[in-house]
């Protein structure tokens, strides 16, 4: 059976080619590593779940550059070829904590533009071996500057050398995308079965609102819950962003602190996130701590065999805390947005070790061959 073409509705977006595929259906030879992006899927949560709800994670980390941020930067290539804002050879550039910048790099090398990406230099190293693995050039920003210094860095290379600036915070085509794509396979594949609540945190806010906006047309019922870092409740506080014009941030948020979530809640509020607030996508707002995070991770892989970084950990976190409230016999859902490989150099891996421990050298010696030698 052949893989079904769908062109994506004028209401939603531009109209762009976009393979909508099932693992039963589809067969295992694409034109291009950019075929394989979308439709990942849902898990049951069997270790970790409270025994009187039902709980499944969207693995997100199945797209081919281990993260949601490919949907939108197919997204917004695409939308920008479509458009003309984008030229044949013309480089692209973005500010990026870690995964946008891997994804428009993947999509960049496939559609053969230059990238550059600007990135705060408190990001993990791997994220940017990556990147520039993938082809890419890797501008660090000072940390004191925060994500408002690498995203005022994108315009000022932009308008210098003529660059085509993604503006995943800004641009439409990434929600569009989401409420193509990922709402609709979330309600496809919970089609006839019960979806009580969906969680999901934010980094640009895409997934939040195009997902969730079909969510609520679908399933008016489930309730859609936002997550943050307890100490960064930007959404929490209520106070206004200040913007430029062109909706980007003017400044640091006043109740941003740094937080150990990559990829979550940068230090302004997104407009993509902003106007999914001003919509009434999100019913409620959780906050989760680092540690809880780092720990939720770590429990979905000793647990679960789900292999999911920070982000994953607190919006896990997060679900859990909804699931506890929840009523008997709830279904809830949370995002799972990228891979537990690209933190080796944060506090999540801290306290995992290179060298045998003592269990571990307890089983070396129970045999009598192939013993490491003793330190």
């Amino acid at each position: 059976m052949l893989c079904r073409q769908m062109t994506l509705p004028r209401a939603l977006g531009r109209p762009l080619r976009k393979r909508i595929h099932t693992t039963a259906a589809c067969g295992r030879i694409y034109d291009s590593i950019l075929d394989t992006i979308g439709d990942t899927p849902i898990v049951r949560i069997n270790s970790i779940a409270p025994s009187h709800v039902t709980m499944y994670a969207k693995c997100e980390y199945f797209n081919p550059l281990s993260s949601v941020k490919d949907r939108l930067a197919l997204a917004i290539i695409e939308e920008a070829e479509a458009s003309g804002t984008l030229q044949p050879g013309q480089t692209v550039v973005e500010a990026t904590s870690g995964n946008t910048g891997i994804a428009l790099s993947m999509v960049c090398a496939a559609k053969g533009y230059p990238c550059v990406i600007t990135m705060a230099e408190t990001f993990s190293v791997e994220r940017r071996k990556v990147m520039r693995a993938l082809g890419s050039k890797v501008i660090l920003t000072p940390a004191a500057e925060r994500g408002t210094g690498m995203v005022k860095k994108a315009r000022e290379l932009a308008a210098q050398h003529g660059w085509f600036l993604a503006s995943q915070f800004e641009n439409e085509a990434n929600p569009s995308f989401h409420a193509n794509t990922t709402g609709p396979e979330i309600i496809r594949d919970f089609a006839g079965k019960r979806l009580d609540y969906w969680v999901t945190g934010y980094g640009t806010g895409g997934t939040l609102q195009g997902a969730g906006k079909m969510i609520k047309l679908a399933r008016p019922d489930c309730e859609i819950v936002v997550s943050e870092p307890e100490i960064a409740g930007l959404l929490s506080s209520g106070e206004p962003q200040l913007r430029e014009t062109d909706g980007s941030p003017a400044a640091s948020h006043p109740a941003f602190t740094p937080h150990p979530i990559q990829g979550w809640t940068p230090d302004f509020i997104p407009k993509i996130t902003a106007d999914a607030v001003d919509m009434g996508i999100p019913d409620k707002i959780v906050q989760v701590s680092g540690p809880e995070a780092i720990a939720t991770s770590l429990k979905l892989a000793e647990m679960e065999g789900l292999f999911t970084g920070i982000s994953g950990g607190a919006s896990m976190a997060a679900a859990l805390k909804v699931a506890d409230e929840a009523p008997e016999g709830s279904v809830v859902l949370t995002i799972l947005p990228d891979t537990a490989e690209r933190y080796l150099s944060t506090p999540l891996f801290a306290d995992i070790g290179e060298a045998m421990d003592d269990s571990e050298l307890e089983i070396s010696v129970s045999t009598p061959g192939q013993h490491m030698p003793e330190a």
